[in-house]
């Protein structure tokens, strides 16, 4: 029999330098084309899938009327994916435990999730929704969730003068210093009938299938998990009752023929991730009882006899995010083994669904890739793939790999700056390399054509120029795409190269590929290793120019800059061989690119000794809290030495002068375990423990100092077109108008080009 916990030890242990232990870096090949395994059909419980995909539950938060009755953003996005050809969709999460998780309402009563639980209210956007799905040949099951609990909004607290919930006296995460307080049997009795009620109004409103969802840390896997679930008295001290109980009382209410989908993860692998801060870490060590893979499968099991159909498995939580949540820098199918331990188990144990049927398990975990996820089902790893990001990359993904257009598929990035970070800072779920997701409603697919055409120059081939050449081809004009380099694009290129990089890379494949479709186009002028400037492009005659001409490299200004020591991250990322010799190397800034600079020297050119210098209280701040989870902990596991609330002085000739601020108050660099808030989120509790400069100067060895201390805008072409009128329309975008991510930069170029 597998030792399931040795196994999880070392899946933990291979998510650092994972390419190094057998983890594929995949491509947007077609080599397994045609895919007759994902596009084969499968029967949960009555219903027939057409095929093997299905869009992963992404919330969709604020996509909805305040009320939480789906409104026509959220229809048409998820329209968008059943045009697509996935076979199943799932929503986003949908509570039900209103009045009990006050960690759900916001002030006047509001809502930021969609509803299912306001009876007439919302029933028509359901109904609606349902249609939609169906026209397009896809079923959609609803997410139901009995609540949040400690992974919840503690703002209640202020605005409501209410406490969080959940099954034990459990911190909440995003201020660990607010306790939850313990839900009473009386009240997870009534969670479990208005599930009962959302079960049945969601059959009632020709939703195909309810999907529980029972993993990551929120209130079911609370009121499930040991870690979290410690009480001693009553029928929900058995941390199987409130789950069992729930899919029982589902049954109830729907009949025998209507599918149950159960999310669970296989391990929260805080043990596995924590190890020994399991014991002297607050809240770590409040969690260290969690339930092993061996209670989970025998849970499941349990879940399946009450009447669960098919389950998607993965691993972690809130806790260590990266799991639930893989970035850009985990291996694409990273959760298969944990998939194919479930799937051996039901087998191996006989264990069929109420229906006689064998109980389906979806592979989960960046299986973006339609070869990938093809070679997962033919290897019996899985018997469904789910697509969640990469359906909001492209929501035609599964016609595209139907059809072996595979280079045509967007393919995601894993920077989850659209899809996680964008609405945990106030905004809804969008995507950085698709700007139209989750404005389907307003941006229609087709680009109306212009009824003028004009002769356009765009500045840069990096990811804004590439996607407003595009677009204004579609509408029609002539397009001139400059490139002072000699390759397509710009600061992405060097960002490309690091391994845990590849879907950066993929992407610049991606536009490289679109660069040669427009070049079928006559109305295309590519330009390479031509730098542009303001009389000459106003001796052409453009009719409009846009300027995408990114960013130049900033240094501190600061003694010894200059010295031969110094090199910037686009240097050594483009030639690391600059510093082969060099043991002690010191980063310049611990942003995301000075972060994901010394994993690149740790780990792939195994420099000894390398250490983060970063003025900030925190390590990568303002990026997702699962990608800099992944990141900051495996640098803490390499031994990387990360000195926040630190600022360089000096520049020597064999290392550098920085001072640091050692306050005890000062936060802990390495913590992974909490957020960042966003900064409009004030902690009460934190206006108690502020940071009083106690700074010391020190000094740290060092053959070479990289900088990574940000960037400046490199709009001093804008400026000087705009100061020669050098076109009668001239637009200033993505990084060249304010340095920001992927993200930003296609948006506004999408945007922009569409108006022109």
């Amino acid at each position: 029999m597998m030792n399931y916990e040795q196994k999880l030890e070392q899946l933990s242990n291979d998510f650092g330098a994972w390419w190094e232990k057998g983890f594929p870096i995949p491509e947007m090949t077609n080599n397994l084309y045609p895919y007759e395994k994902l596009f084969s059909p499968i029967q949960i419980n009555s219903i027939t899938l057409k095929n093997r995909l299905v869009m992963g539950p992404m919330g969709n938060i604020s996509m909805c009327e305040e009320t939480g009755r789906p409104n026509s953003k959220m229809l048409k996005y998820f329209e968008e994916r059943a045009k697509g050809g996935v076979g199943l969709i799932t929503t986003g999460l949908v509570p039900v435990s209103y009045g009990i998780d006050t960690s759900l309402i916001e002030l006047g009563q509001l809502s930021y999730f969609p509803r299912i639980d306001r009876s007439r209210t919302v029933f028509a956007g359901w109904r609606d929704l349902a249609s939609m799905c169906h026209s397009h040949g896809s079923k959609i099951f609803i997410q139901l969730t009995p609540g949040l609990g400690r992974v919840g909004n503690p703002q209640c607290l202020i605005t409501q003068k209410k406490f969080p919930r959940s099954a034990s006296v459990n911190p909440n995460w995003y201020m660990k210093d607010v306790p939850c307080l313990r839900l009473s049997d009386r009240k997870m009795t009534a969670i479990i009938r208005r599930i009962g009620q959302g079960a049945a109004d969601a059959k009632s409103a020709t939703l195909d299938g309810v999907y529980l969802h029972g993993h990551e840390g929120y209130l079911l896997e609370q009121c499930t998990n040991p870690a979290f679930n410690r009480r001693k008295l009553g029928k929900y001290s058995n941390y199987e009752a409130f789950g069992i109980d729930m899919v029982k009382e589902i049954r109830r209410r729907v009949g025998e023929h209507y599918p149950i989908m159960y999310r669970i993860d296989l391990s929260l692998m805080l043990n596995h991730t924590y190890k020994d801060k399991m014991n002297t870490t607050s809240p770590l060590k409040k969690f260290k009882n969690e339930r092993t893979a061996q209670q989970t499968l025998d849970y499941m099991k349990n879940l399946v006899r009450a009447g669960v159909d098919m389950f998607d498995v993965d691993l972690g939580c809130y806790d260590n995010w990266w799991l639930p949540h893989p970035p850009g820098s985990m291996p694409s199918g990273c959760f298969l083994d944990i998939a194919e331990i479930a799937k051996k188990y039901f087998e191996e144990n006989n264990i069929k669904s109420n229906k006689g049927l064998p109980v389906p398990v979806v592979g989960v975990g960046k299986l973006g890739y339609p070869d990938l996820a093809e070679q997962a089902l033919r290897d019996g790893k899985c018997d469904m793939v789910m697509l969640a990001r990469p359906l909001l990359s492209d929501p035609d993904w599964c016609n595209k790999a139907y059809a072996g257009k595979t280079k045509d598929i967007i393919p995601c990035i894993g920077c989850q700056e659209g899809c996680i970070n964008e609405f945990v800072e106030g905004g809804h779920p969008q995507c950085a390399v698709n700007p139209r997701t989750a404005f389907e409603e307003e941006l229609s697919k087709e680009i109306p054509r212009s009824p003028i055409q004009k002769n356009v120059a765009v500045i840069g081939a990096g990811p804004a120029g590439v996607t407003a050449a595009g677009v204004l081809l579609e509408r029609g004009h002539k397009v001139t795409l400059f490139e002072k380099e000699a390759v397509i694009g710009g600061n992405i290129v060097p960002g490309s190269f690091p391994k845990i990089k590849y879907e950066i890379n993929n992407y610049l494949q991606y536009l490289n590929y679109r660069v040669e479709e427009y070049q079928k186009n006559e109305n295309f002028t590519l330009k390479l290793s031509t730098p542009a400037d303001a009389d000459s492009l106003k001796a052409e005659g453009f009719d409009a120019i846009i300027i995408a001409s990114g960013t130049r490299q900033a240094r501190p200004p600061v003694k010894g800059i200059d010295k031969s020591i110094v090199h910037s991250t686009v240097d050594i990322l483009k030639n690391p061989d600059a510093i082969k010799d060099a043991k002690k190397v010191v980063v310049i800034g611990g942003g995301v690119v000075g972060a994901e600079t010394a994993y690149f020297l740790k780990y792939e050119h195994h420099k000894p000794d390398v250490k983060v210098v970063e003025m900030d209280k925190y390590i990568m701040n303002h990026t997702c809290t699962a990608n800099r989870g992944h990141i900051i902990h495996y640098l803490e596991e390499a031994g990387v030495e990360l000195l926040n609330c630190a600022t360089l002085t000096e520049v020597l000739d064999n290392g550098v002068k920085v001072k640091q601020n050692r306050h005890k108050n000062v936060p802990n660099p390495y913590n992974t375990w909490s957020p960042i808030l966003p900064e409009n989120v004030e902690n009460p509790i934190d206006m108690l423990h502020k940071i009083r400069d106690e700074g010391q100067e020190r000094t740290l060895e060092a053959d070479a100092v990289v900088v990574a201390a940000g960037v400046k805008s490199a709009d001093e072409l804008f400026f000087a077109c705009q100061s020669v009128h050098a076109a009668p329309e001239l637009y200033n975008i993505g990084d060249s108008f304010h340095p920001a991510k992927i993200f930003e930069a296609v948006k506004s170029a999408y945007r922009k080009a569409r108006s022109i």
